[in-house]
């Protein structure tokens, strides 16, 4: 009869092995809503799906949750494909999801939003970090498919406005799973590597699937890190990606990146015309009134008349020479004065003065300094011989010179009452010239002692 019964871990593996049998369970496919999400710090992904009537526990490990393009949720609503088995060590059967994507929309567009949201919440997006483009750059990188029609496009539009500037191409790939470690390596390569002063990142158009390498987080960082400007262009001019939120500059096509990347030389050619004509007009209008002024410095009457003109000015030179000499006098009298004025406080305020004044205050401070520490002396052997006195008075050497004793027990302790011996303790006295052992032999209490 005790053979009968299993152990608990014997049936829980019996329903294992049934559920594993089962090849109804072993691929199901589940519509149903997300409740108690929880995101481990080791990747997997626990929680529940329901339905209006059911729930069941489900696990997604972070070897098949690595390929979401979106973040899970409480109350979303998804799809999902696994396998139905029994978790023995809580003895309940749950969903090993392989597969899951959202319900009611498309879930690259769902990824594209939350990635979105989070990295503008991060600042990612914000202008204030946005560097500016260089007007006239001296290198040019293109990180795009060398064989597309976007590298086409941007080469013959730089070659077209500015030919003096050297074009660079970084070769990868714009589609498929491995497009955005490609483009990854390119942004940091050239950062690390090349001198570059602004990147073309890109690719031509295409459907959501094929423009979603440049959609991706680590693009999107990659970019965001870059110390070159980078100039987004991905896809047509209807077409959005996170990589045009984060650059420094977005393109609605790659050859409109390419014209935002370089000057127009035909246009410089003109600027340089109209500058130069604009230079010529300056110069003739100087000219012209550089030419007016000599005609009449010539017309002048110093040109006239010179030998009248100087012996005029000789005449100016003398009167200013004769008021010159007088301030000068004036000066030098009142220099003069000063100085005098000087010496006397000089001499009055002199260092002899000042040395007599105070060898004086020094003597009368030091006879008062002299007074008061005579006194100060007297007053501290008054208060000495006052307290000698008053020691002498109650010291106890002193007292047994008139005949009294100090009683000491076998302890040491001085006896001050007679409850603090008996008969029969032996005593110590302590007399002016030394110790006299003694024996208790009675004890007698003073009758009016309170």
């Amino acid at each position: 009869m005790q053979d009968q019964y299993l152990t608990v871990t014997a049936l829980t593996k019996y329903i294992k092995r049934k559920l594993s049998g089962d090849p109804h369970l072993k691929s199901v496919w589940l519509r149903a809503e997300i409740s108690n999400f929880k995101h481990h710090s080791r990747g997997h992904m626990y929680l529940s799906l329901k339905d209006e009537q059911a729930r069941i526990q489900a696990v997604m490990f972070a070897g098949n949750n690595r390929s979401l393009k979106f973040i899970p949720e409480n109350g979303m609503n998804v799809l999902v494909k696994g396998e139905v088995n029994v978790y023995e060590p809580m003895g309940q059967y749950q969903l090993y999801i392989k597969e899951m994507q959202p319900d009611g929309i498309g879930a690259l567009y769902f990824a594209f939003e939350q990635l979105k949201e989070k990295l503008e919440k991060e600042g990612l997006f914000a202008f204030e970090r946005k560097k500016p483009l260089p007007t006239y750059p001296k290198h040019v990188g293109v990180i795009t498919s060398p064989t597309g029609a976007a590298v086409r496009d941007i080469m013959t539009t730089i070659q077209r406005r500015y030919p003096i500037v050297p074009v660079t191409v970084l070769p990868v790939l714009v589609q498929g799973e491995k497009a955005a470690d490609s483009v990854v390596r390119a942004i940091e390569y050239a950062n690390e590597h090349m001198d570059f002063d602004v990147l073309i990142v890109g690719r031509g158009g295409g459907s959501i699937e094929d423009l979603w390498g440049f959609n991706e987080e680590k693009v999107a960082r990659a970019i965001a890190n870059s110390g070159t400007p980078i100039i987004s262009a991905v896809g047509h001019e209807t077409d959005t990606t996170i990589s045009d939120f984060v650059a420094d500059v977005r393109a609605a096509t790659p050859s409109g990146a390419a014209e935002l990347a370089v000057p127009s030389i035909a246009e410089l050619k003109e600027q340089v015309r109209n500058l130069d004509l604009r230079l010529v007009r300056v110069m003739n209008v100087q000219k012209s009134e550089a030419m007016q002024k000599l005609n009449r410095m010539k017309k002048s009457y110093a040109f006239k008349y010179p030998e009248q003109l100087m012996r005029q000015k000789e005449q100016d030179l003398d009167r200013v020479l004769e008021r010159l000499t007088r301030q000068m006098k004036n000066v030098h009298s009142n220099r003069k004065e000063q100085w005098t004025n000087m010496g006397k406080r000089l001499r009055q305020q002199g260092p002899g003065t000042k040395i007599k004044d105070g060898s004086d205050s020094l003597v009368k401070q030091t006879i008062q300094l002299q007074k008061r520490f005579e006194n100060l002396l007297q007053k501290k052997k008054e208060r000495f011989h006052t307290n000698i006195d008053k020691l002498t008075l109650v010291n106890p050497l002193d007292i047994m010179k008139r005949g009294y004793a100090i009683p000491f027990d076998e302890k040491g302790d001085v006896v001050k009452r007679v409850h603090h011996v008996e008969r029969g303790d032996s005593l110590s006295l302590k007399v002016q010239d030394g110790m006299i052992a003694c024996k208790v032999t009675a004890v007698k209490e003073d009758e009016d002692d309170g």
